[in-house]
């Protein structure tokens, strides 16, 4: 028994998520549910493992902090990992992620979510519980500017999950604790770095929120995602999570940055055997401005309701859409052609990307034509290996 056959087993299975305990046999999450495969795996087994994924030079760092967020591709499945130290020993959270590259389309989105992305400035929330694919669904919308328009886009996650290649965008991603030391240092950097768009993995504390709302104020798209179950709750929990003395203020910069919050929660379809996004989607019209300033975030409920033809969508009405829907992407009668750059992380020492042909850019209705569009010409990189790689290496 190793880890990459603990891996290979569960994607086997189609699992979401493995969970590894010392004492305990292994875990898997599938559709939601857990259940257990194999034997007990003994402590020194995973503390082992656990030396060798995090590696020499940051084991360090694991046994001060007591935890370690990576990501890896094992057995042809990108990972992204956390170890941690519980009472039992040394144990493992791992979520395997898909091999394809996340769009609206193949996630069974709604396609008036492309609407968010014309925006060239201000903030967009998405919301939701642990697991319910709000990588996924900030992946998509990335992907859907970098098939359409020549923006510069620069992500901070911790970890990468998504790789992204270089279509018509040019794409950079910093992994925090690899390529930066913090969420707050990244976003001062990425001020001074010209970008047209900003993905932060999570926001997790109130200075990678107010820097997250400071940059979406200066002339830049920011994409975030934050715990919470519905809409009002993501503008509540941003805004609570401030001293009270200055709470007022915040949730004026927030009512006036907002382009859309977005929770959604995860449905098992029997008849197609996968689970689909369930989505409540909020527009900031002048009346939610207004209760969002007064942090009246119960009365954002009835905006909602009421707001059908501003764009809104609540979870019953979102609902009765899937209900209707006929065409759906479903991945086992859907196979993509394998694209191992698209599946591999940038690395820290390759610099390099690689030079993507032009697809084919569909037709949207309602869709603002870019400046980039209008001249047809694409980013072009050589793959070349920079200096500083081979100093690093």
């Amino acid at each position: 028994m190793n880890l990459e056959s603990l891996i290979a087993t569960a994607k086997q299975q189609g699992a979401s998520d493995l969970h590894l305990e010392a004492g305990l046999p292994p875990a898997l999450r599938v559709r939601g549910s857990l259940r257990t495969v194999g034997e007990p795996v003994p402590t020194k087994v995973l503390y082992d493992w656990a030396r060798e994924v995090i590696g020499e030079a940051l084991w360090h760092n694991f046994l001060e902090r007591r935890s370690a967020d990576l990501s890896r591709t094992i057995q042809g499945v990108r990972c992204r990992i956390n170890v941690l130290q519980t009472a039992r020993g040394v144990g493992f959270a791992i979520r395997l992620l898909s091999t394809f590259q996340a769009t609206i389309e193949k996630l069974n989105l709604h396609p008036d979510l492309r609407k968010l992305v014309v925006r060239e400035n201000g903030l967009i929330l998405v919301s939701g519980p642990t697991g319910c694919g709000k990588s996924s669904t900030l992946a998509a919308l990335i992907q859907e500017i970098n098939l359409t328009e020549t923006r510069h886009i620069v992500t901070i996650e911790s970890p990468i999950e998504y790789a992204f290649r270089p279509r018509r965008a040019y794409i950079r991603q910093r992994e925090v604790g690899r390529d930066t030391p913090s969420f707050e240092q990244a976003l001062l950097d990425a001020l001074r770095e010209d970008p047209d768009v900003l993905m932060v993995g999570e926001m997790r504390d109130p200075e990678t929120m107010r820097l997250t709302l400071s940059a979406s104020e200066t002339g830049h798209l920011v994409m975030t995602t934050v715990h919470s179950s519905t809409c009002a709750e993501a503008l509540q929990r941003v805004v609570s999570a401030f001293p009270s003395e200055i709470q007022n203020s915040v949730a004026a910069q927030l009512a006036d940055c907002l382009v859309a919050v977005m929770a959604q929660r995860l449905r098992f379809r029997p008849d197609l055997n996968i689970r689909v996004p369930e989505c409540e989607i909020l527009i900031p019209t002048n009346p939610v401005k207004a209760h969002i300033r007064n942090r009246d975030f119960f009365k954002i409920i009835s905006a909602l309701e009421t707001g059908g033809e501003q764009g809104m969508w609540t979870f019953q009405r979102y609902g009765t859409w899937l209900e209707k829907r006929t065409n759906w992407y479903v991945p086992e009668q859907n196979p993509e052609a394998p694209d191992s750059d698209a599946d591999e992380a940038p690395a820290a020492a390759g610099l390099s990307l690689l030079t993507a042909p032009k697809p084919a850019v569909p037709e949207q209705k309602g869709r603002v034509a870019a400046s980039s569009a209008q001249s047809g010409k694409r980013i072009e990189i050589e793959p070349m290996e920079g200096g500083f790689g081979k100093i690093l290496k």
